[in-house]
């Protein structure tokens, strides 16, 4: 299967072992983050399905670091050598999978020499949903790890980004996607992405808003209620009309958002979380602490979406 290297010098066109793929696609794709650990048939699986509900092609990208940032001059070139090696060896087992689900899925396949989060987030400029699995680190290795992606491509990606940690439950009938709101234009947006979502998936939307304070000094418990339910109600004023065969609750909770949400979602197909509020370096500490807690708590799929000047 031929690959695509980019490289710092010379990037190139983009190829593709299918010849669909030389014509340019009517809408971005589907960017799946390949990685030899963490991407698993699941989430190979996950990212198929969600290109093919939208209709869109797939595009498989692995990163493996430039031979110019890898100091390994003793072994003339052979450490860099195994690394693409690896690197095919994944997108042809990620390939495999999404070929299996689906025999007429326009599939591409790249390796970019880059440090995985950059690159990836560079994609995500020309995607419309970008899908990660999960090393399930420990938060200080996700701050501190040159191979981190999970937290920080949530944190910068220029489209929705999912981690795949778990496959999604089929347990609740009908199925049901959460979506978290606060309030702000960026749960504003991931309302609109979370009724899409489950438009597509014929699923119920579930719309949480989880309060710990009031927002108001000296209000009271009753007031706070009736103030933050008009407000939540408010989330999907004009968003029914386009999706009148969504199912959809509104739902207030007192208490950790993180806890609460991950709670909502316990067997849901996916949570849409928000938290993107500006820019944040590639460490991922801007990504925000509900995003960031449900990257480690929820059991599904979580998707965080960016804020509205994306």
């Amino acid at each position: 299967m031929p690959r695509v290297g980019v490289g710092v010098r010379s990037p190139g066109p983009r190829r593709s072992h299918d010849t669909r793929a030389f014509r340019r696609p009517q809408r971005d794709p589907v960017v799946l983050g390949v990685d030899a650990l963490d991407t698993g048939p699941m989430t190979a699986a996950w990212a198929a399905d969600e290109a093919d509900r939208r209709g869109l092609p797939l595009r498989l990208v692995h990163a493996v670091p430039s031979p110019f940032r890898e100091f390994r001059a003793f072994d003339e070139g052979r450490y860099h050598t195994a690394l693409r090696q690896r690197a095919d060896e994944a997108l042809d087992g990620a390939c495999a999978v999404a070929r299996e689900r689906h025999p007429g899925l326009a599939v591409t396949t790249a390796v970019v020499e880059d440090v995985p989060a950059p690159a990836l987030c560079r994609e995500s400029a020309h995607a419309t949903l970008v899908v990660l699995g999960s090393r399930r680190l420990r938060r200080a290795a996700e701050v501190l790890s040159v191979y981190s992606v999970a937290v920080p491509v949530s944190a910068q990606a220029h489209c929705p980004a999912v981690v795949v940690r778990d496959p999604e439950h089929v347990t609740q009938d009908p199925p049901y996607v959460v979506v978290g709101v606060d309030g702000s234009p960026s749960s504003a947006t991931a309302v609109d992405f979370a009724f899409d979502l489950a438009a597509e998936r014929r699923a119920a939307l579930r719309i949480v808003w989880v309060w710990q304070r009031p927002p108001v000094v000296n209000l009271d418990e009753r007031d706070t209620e009736r103030i933050l339910r008009r407000m939540l109600f408010e989330t999907t004023a004009g968003r029914r009309e386009l999706h009148p065969d969504v199912a959809t609750t509104h739902e207030l909770m007192r208490g950790h958002p993180v806890e609460k949400l991950a709670e909502a979602a316990e067997h849901a197909l996916a949570v849409v979380v928000v938290g993107r509020r500006g820019h944040g370096g590639f460490t991922g500490m801007r990504l925000g602490s509900v995003p960031h807690g449900l990257l480690h708590r929820a059991h599904c799929p979580v998707v965080t979406v960016p804020s509205p000047r994306y």
